[in-house]
């Protein structure tokens, strides 16, 4: 958080920003199509290299693949349960008979109990133990789960098994797992949409390397600050906030320390014992997208400040709603925020844009906005070439303080609206998550970035011994870490479809800057070598059935058919769904 002292800010961001823009515009852009796949000639998408001109990343927090699709698309459906805190009755969930078979799941890679090596067997978590423990999702204590790619410690490792009241604890409790009578809306997603089963974190860690990866590839770079914003000489190996720092005190960040150009760092200030912060030096894709004059936005849920800066004191983001559990949440956290470790793209002083119109573009708000402001503009001409959605804290799915339960709320309705705008047909949703928080899965991608610091243990370790790179030389980036879920829903979507291209994070990087021929992020970016999404859409065919869930139970609440846009036949049917079914046709 700046010093009081340092709030004019406006000027400040308005001439970062501006410098920004003048470097980045030497930046060459000529990619075309996705990876190694170039748009096919004759092609016309008015300057995007696909039919998307709208990508919307509903980026979440906290999950597992397994965690969320150990049984996928088999659900227990037991009778007589109910969501927590809700009391509304959980769907029921049927999946497609075209549903593919060839999924990595437990349940296929014959890992559920009694056969899995861990100290705990896995156990399905019902809706009313929606909110849980959180698990340890340390860079290290994740690694050392993996044991050498056995995978067999994460009981011993990553497993917080008692917390508050209210949270669902017990002994192993990393190992567990949901179906889709809890996660209905998202296994509804992927039986009607594409799902990936080999999507990892780009390195190993919790939130703040994820969404720092998200947006430019790269954990390195951070430099480390007083709580005042003051630059600070980190000691030898550095410190929570940034580590394996060189000689000018630049490392990597590996933990969740806050960014420095938030005035809502620390608790929005009230945080007894604060923590030193974080800045990033170099690029990240809100810089691409300024250079190549294409509209973007980060959304959050409590950006919008309670208490408004002034000439002497800083802002304070502290509204807060209630989860499942019944607990008070505050909203907005700035380490989920990536934008903000970044001078260039922050709005430390969460400035609201001057009016409508600016959403998207060049202004006081500098691309950051509150998640109000989306809802302005998704069925509008206005709507940004690229929005990054975060919900609030009590629907974000981290465990802890949100669940499945009220995460599924947020989805299901953004989702829906999005579909409803003037936008959809040429929109791409994508939902992913930070980081797996420590939750058990049992696949693991080889290492392609090797680290052998203090804080890497054998997984990482062994890799960089066998000869293994470590990219740009900068320690503390070892990956793909842990597997997560990634759903791509839109009309270009492949139908219940399950890719298994391995990707990460920086794939969703990568997808952006090619479609928009931004040119990539350098420095040993993760952009350079993620893996592509190409194979999850079908650019050549766009759907037009609309897969509308209910926004309480994520069940299916109708689909309905507009007009064929291949053989020009008008289908304006709706077909009401059973909740939890699925056509799958």
């Amino acid at each position: 958080m700046p010093h009081p002292a340092q709030l004019c800010t406006r000027k400040r961001v308005a001439a970062a920003a501006s410098a920004t823009a003048l470097a980045a515009s030497a930046l060459t852009a000529g990619l075309v199509g996705f990876g190694a796949t170039p748009a096919t000639a004759g092609e016309n998408h008015d300057g995007t290299a696909t039919p998307i001109k709208h990508v919307v990343v509903i980026f979440q927090e906290n999950v597992s693949f397994d965690h969320y699709f150990a049984t996928y698309p088999k659900a227990a459906n037991t009778p007589g349960e109910t969501q927590q805190g809700t009391g509304t009755k959980a769907a029921a969930f049927t999946a497609a008979k075209n549903t593919p078979k060839d999924i990595n799941t437990l349940a296929t890679a014959g890992l559920l109990a009694p056969n899995n090596p861990n100290m705990a067997q896995p156990a399905r978590l019902s809706p009313m133990q929606a909110v849980t423990c959180d698990q340890d999702h340390g860079y290290t204590a994740e690694q050392k789960a993996y044991n050498g790619g056995a995978m067999d410690k994460f009981v011993q490792f990553t497993s917080r098994d008692a917390c508050g009241t209210n949270q669902y604890g017990r002994p192993g409790l990393t190992m567990d797992y949901y179906d889709g009578n809890t996660v209905t809306g998202i296994w509804n997603y992927a039986q009607n949409y594409s799902m990936s089963d080999n999507h990892f974190s780009t390195v190993f860690g919790p939130s703040t390397p994820g969404a720092l990866n998200l947006v430019s590839g790269q954990t390195h770079g951070a430099t480390e600050y007083t709580p005042a914003g003051q630059p600070v000489a980190t000691p030898a190996g550095g410190s929570s906030a940034v580590r394996q720092p060189d000689a000018n005190g630049v490392g990597t960040v590996i933990n969740d320390p806050d960014p420095v150009h938030d005035d809502c760092s620390n608790s929005s200030h009230t945080n007894p014992k604060p923590g030193n912060l974080a800045g990033m030096a170099g690029k990240n894709i809100g810089d691409l997208l300024n250079a190549k004059g294409t509209s973007w936005g980060w959304f959050q849920g409590g950006f919008a400040p309670t208490t408004a800066a002034t000439a002497t004191a800083p802002a304070s983001c502290l509204s807060t709603h209630t989860n499942a559990a019944g607990a008070s949440v505050v909203d907005y956290s700035p380490h989920h925020q990536p934008f903000q470790y970044y001078a260039s793209t922050a709005n430390p002083h969460h400035l609201a844009p001057a009016s409508d119109a600016e959403i998207g573009h060049n202004g006081q708000a500098n691309h950051q906005y509150d998640l109000s402001s989306f809802n302005k503009v998704v069925n509008t001409d206005n709507m940004p070439a690229v929005s990054f959605l975060k919900a609030g804290m009590s629907q974000d799915g981290h465990a802890g303080y949100s669940d499945p339960v009220d995460e599924q709320k947020f989805i299901t309705n953004t989702v829906n609206e999005i579909q409803k705008s003037k936008n959809w047909e040429n929109t791409a949703v994508v939902l992913a998550y930070d980081d797996s928080d420590g939750w058990y899965d049992h696949a693991a991608a080889k290492v392609k970035n090797s680290s052998n610091s203090a804080d890497d243990a054998a997984w990482c370790q062994t890799a960089a011994a066998s000869g293994m790179p470590m990219s740009g030389g900068y320690a503390d980036r070892c990956g793909p870490g842990p597997r997560q879920p990634l759903v791509v829903i839109s009309p270009y979507a492949k139908k219940n479809y399950v890719d298994h291209t391995q990707t990460d994070q920086a794939s969703i990087l990568r997808f952006i800057e090619d479609n928009w021929h931004t040119g990539q992020i350098g420095d040993a970016s993760a952009d350079a070598t993620a893996g592509s999404v190409n194979a999850m859409f079908n650019f050549n065919k766009q759907r037009t059935d609309k897969v509308l869930l209910n926004e309480q139970t994520g069940a299916v609440a109708s689909i309905t058919n507009g007009r064929d846009s291949q053989d020009g036949n008008s289908k304006s049917d709706t077909h009401e769904g059973n909740p939890g079914s699925n056509s799958g046709n």
